[in-house]
């Protein structure tokens, strides 16, 4: 399987050829833990995210045949839930999810299960990701990676579980502070 990032960058951005997706893999059973319950409770206290998620690494997650699952897994499982992520990203993965009802069942069992929080991108924001785009744009940024570089800035957060690591190793936040991207990066 083609990676994510050239998957992203080719003209036509159709799926890739079928993904195979576990039914509810090591990550939702980690998300089902004791400490996501806190969180997954209409009646618990949301706790500001520590770190972000991309949509590669949620694929890599759902995704046993991965070469990132493994490491995606072991990383999220170090991570305090839930991780922040954006409209954009869950279109991504939706995206490439493809049309197979079980595949799509358990991106949405994930995205549900309390383990992501949805950081909203409002419409006085768009000229500043457009602004990190244009700086960006001989990795070229897509639309999804910028509203993640923008929520890391608007929450302070700087961790972010991704197997794109070449772009984020790349982009500062507020022009300044690396990513710490999860997880580490696999030759």
């Amino acid at each position: 399987m083609a990676t994510l990032a050239a998957t992203k960058r080719s003209a036509s951005f159709m799926p890739p050829p079928r993904v195979v997706l576990v039914h509810l893999p090591v990550a939702i059973r980690v998300a089902r833990n004791e400490r996501v319950r806190r969180f997954a409770s209409a009646f618990a206290v949301i706790m500001p995210a520590d770190a972000l998620i991309d949509t590669g690494a949620i694929l890599a997650l759902l995704d046993k045949s991965d070469r990132w699952h493994q490491p995606c897994v072991s990383a999220f499982a170090q991570l305090r839930l839930p991780l922040l992520t954006s409209e954009a990203v869950l279109t991504e993965l939706f995206h490439l999810v493809g049309d197979a009802r079980v595949e799509m069942e358990a991106a949405w069992k994930f995205v549900r299960s309390g383990a992501v929080l949805l950081g909203a991108i409002e419409h006085a924001e768009l000229p500043a990701i457009h602004a990190l785009m244009s700086r960006y744009w001989d990795r070229p940024m897509d639309f999804a990676d910028a509203t993640l570089v923008h929520l890391a800035k608007r929450q302070s957060l700087s961790a972010i579980l991704t197997v794109d690591h070449a772009d984020f190793v790349t982009y500062r936040i507020e022009g300044k502070r690396q990513f710490r991207v999860l997880p580490a990066w696999r030759s």
